[in-house]
C-alpha cells in the first residue's frame, strides 16, 4: 500500500491528527489513531519475521481492519496482497499456494494504544526511513498487489510500484477538486483496484475514506460524502436514491469498470453531481478519462494508440504510460502484453482517425508510426472501446476470464464441453453466460451451480445457463465461440439449438 508514510505524515500535523481517515458504519480512525494502529501492526509483522520486500497476503472481511493491515505491511517495507474474504476456502488455498506468501494476515493487527513519541509534530520525517521500521520509501518500492479479475480460477496476481499509482495522485485530485476536508465515499470490496485505489488516494491528500459494505450502507453514507468512487451500476443504485429523497451531499462520481449507461450523466447533472468517467485495467491503471460526456481521452502522462488488426475495423489500444503496473507475481501469464515502451492488455477500440504522430510497436518492427494521442488531447478524436479482444467478460467492475470458469465447469461429471462468455447487461455491462454441451440430464444445472459457489469467486460464476447437445466447431475441432456469442445475441437462440439448462 502506498500511502503509509503519508497517513504518519499527517497523523504529525496538529491540523490534521484528530480528523477521521477511515470510518464505517460502525466506527472510525483519526488519523492520530489510524497511524498508531499502523506502527503496532507493522511492529507486530516485523517481531514474526517480515522482512522488506517480502510478499504479505491479507484477507479480512472488515474494510476497516484490511486497510490498517495492508497499511502496516507498507510501513514494514513488505508488499501487501490484497485478497478478497469472500473467496471459497479452495480458492484461497490454490492462491496461497502458488504465491507463496511470507506472512498471511486473516486476523485484525494488534492495534495502537494512542499517541505514540512519533506522532508528535516534527519527530515524523518528511523523507527517509518510516520512524521505527528503518525501511525508507522509495518509488520503486512493490507496494500493492492484487488481482486481476477480483479473483481467478487460475491465481493472477498484479503487483506495481509505488510510483506507478502515488504518482497519478496529483492528477486525480486536481481532476476532482478534493479537498483535504472531503469525505469520499467508498462502497466495494478494497480486493478491487478500482475500490482500494480510491482508499488509498483519499488517504494520501488527507481527506476521509467512508468504506460500506451493502447497499443501506452507501445510501446512508450519502448525506456525509462529498465524492463517490464506483462502478455504473452502483451509480445507478445512488441516483435512484437520490432522486428518491435520500439526504446527499455528493458533488463528484468518479465511475469506472465499464460503461456508462445511457443517460447516466445527464441524471447525475439532474441532481447536481458532476460524473468523472475513466477506462483502466488492473494491469494498466488508468488510460483514459471522460470528464464531460464529450468522450475519452488519454490520461495525463498517457500516450494511447490503437493498432490495427488484421482483417478487422477495429484495433488494439497500447499505451506508453508511467501507471504500468510491474507485471504478475509467480511468472503467472495474463493478458498484458509489452512491446519496448508500449503495453496492452487486448482491449479493442475503433482506430483513431487522425494521422500518426506517435511510435508504437507493430508485428514484424520494432517500432512503426500509427494513429496515437497523448496525455489530454482531444485533436484526434475520443477512444471508441469495443471490448475485450480476448473475450474477457467485464461485469460489474471485475474482469473474468472465461477459460478460469470453464476449467472448473468442464471437471463436473455429465459436462462433455463448455464455452462461457458474456451477455450483455443493463447494470452490469455483462453478465456470465455458461454454455453446456450435455445430453439431457435432470439437476445438472443446480450440480453446476454448487460446484460454482463453491469453487468460483461470486464474480465468476455464471448467471445464465443454458444446453445443446453439440456446440458448433472450428475445423479444427475447438468451440466456435463467435457462432455461440452469436446465438446467444439473436433473437430466438433455440434455433441455434441452445435452451435454457434445467
Amino acid at each position: 500500500m502506498p500511502v503509509a508514510h503519508q497517513v504518519l505524515t499527517h497523523a504529525a500535523d496538529p491540523a490534521v491528527r484528530d480528523r477521521p481517515a477511515l470510518r464505517t458504519p460502525e466506527r472510525s480512525r483519526t488519523y492520530a489513531a489510524l497511524a498508531a494502529d499502523v506502527r503496532a501492526g507493522a511492529t507486530h509483522l516485523i517481531a514474526t519475521g517480515t522482512r522488506p520486500g517480502d510478499l504479505v497476503a491479507v484477507s479480512l472481511p472488515d474494510p476497516l481492519d484490511l486497510l490498517t493491515a495492508v497499511l502496516a505491511a507498507d510501513h514494514a517495507g513488505a508488499t501487501p496482497l490484497v485478497c478478497d474474504p469472500a473467496w471459497p476456502r479452495a480458492h484461497r488455498a490454490e492462491v496461497l499456494r502458488t504465491l507463496a506468501p511470507r506472512t498471511f494476515v486473516e486476523v485484525p493487527l494488534p492495534r495502537g494504544t494512542g499517541a505514540v513519541p512519533d506522532l508528535v509534530p516534527g519527530l515524523v520525517p518528511q523523507g527517509g526511513a518510516s520512524p521505527g521500521t528503518g525501511h525508507v520509501p522509495a518509488p520503486d518500492d512493490l507496494a500493492w498487489a492484487g488481482f486481476s479479475s477480483g479473483s481467478t480460477g487460475r491465481p493472477r496476481a498484479v503487483v506495481r510500484t509505488r510510483a506507478s499509482w502515488a504518482g497519478s495522485f496529483d492528477d486525480v485530485t486536481r481532476l476532482l477538486g478534493l479537498r483535504p476536508t472531503d469525505t469520499v465515499l467508498v462502497p466495494g470490496p478494497l480486493a478491487s483496484s478500482l475500490y482500494c485505489f480510491a482508499a488509498v488516494h483519499t488517504l494520501a491528500v488527507g481527506a476521509c475514506a467512508y468504506l460500506t459494505r451493502t447497499p443501506a450502507a452507501t445510501t446512508s453514507a450519502l448525506a456525509s460524502s462529498d465524492v463517490v468512487h464506483l462502478v455504473p451500476q452502483v451509480l445507478d443504485d445512488v441516483l435512484d436514491a437520490v432522486a428518491a429523497g435520500a439526504p446527499s451531499r455528493l458533488r463528484h462520481a468518479v465511475v469506472g469498470g465499464a460503461s456508462l449507461a445511457p443517460g447516466a450523466r445527464s441524471r447525475a447533472t439532474a441532481l447536481g453531481i458532476d460524473v468523472l468517467a475513466y477506462y483502466g485495467a488492473v494491469e494498466l491503471s488508468f488510460v483514459a478519462y471522460d470528464p464531460d460526456g464529450s468522450g475519452l481521452r488519454a490520461f495525463p502522462g498517457v500516450d494511447l494508440a490503437v493498432r490495427p488488426l488484421p482483417a478487422a475495423s477495429v484495433g488494439e489500444v497500447w499505451v506508453r504510460s508511467p501507471w504500468v503496473s510491474r507485471g504478475y507475481l509467480a511468472r503467472a501469464t495474463g493478458p498484458l502484453r509489452r512491446d519496448g515502451a508500449w503495453s496492452t492488455v487486448g482491449d479493442l477500440a475503433d482506430p483513431l482517425p487522425e494521422p500518426a504522430t506517435g511510435t508504437a510497436p507493430s508485428s514484424g518492427s520494432a517500432s512503426v508510426p500509427w494513429p496515437a494521442t497523448s496525455a489530454g488531447g482531444t485533436a484526434r478524436g475520443a477512444l471508441v472501446l469495443r471490448g475485450r479482444g480476448d473475450g474477457a467478460i467485464l461485469t460489474g467492475g471485475s474482469t473474468v476470464v472465461p477459460e478460469d470458469v470453464e476449467v472448473v465447469l468442464r471437471a463436473v461429471p455429465g459436462v462433455r464441453d463448455v464455452v462461457v462468455l458474456g451477455t450483455a447487461h443493463r447494470r452490469l455491462g455483462a453478465v456470465v453466460s455458461a454454455v453446456v454441451e450435455c445430453d439431457d440430464r435432470p439437476g445438472l444445472r443446480a450440480h453446476l451451480e454448487r460446484v460454482a459457489r463453491a469453487a468460483l469467486a461470486p464474480a465468476q460464476r455464471p448467471r445464465r445457463w443454458y444446453g445443446t447437445r453439440a456446440l458448433p466447431r472450428t475445423p479444427s475441432g475447438k468451440p466456435a465461440r463467435g457462432a455461440v456469442s452469436e446465438a446467444l445475441r439473436g433473437p430466438e437462440p433455440a434455433r441455434s439449438g441452445l435452451e435454457p439448462l434445467r
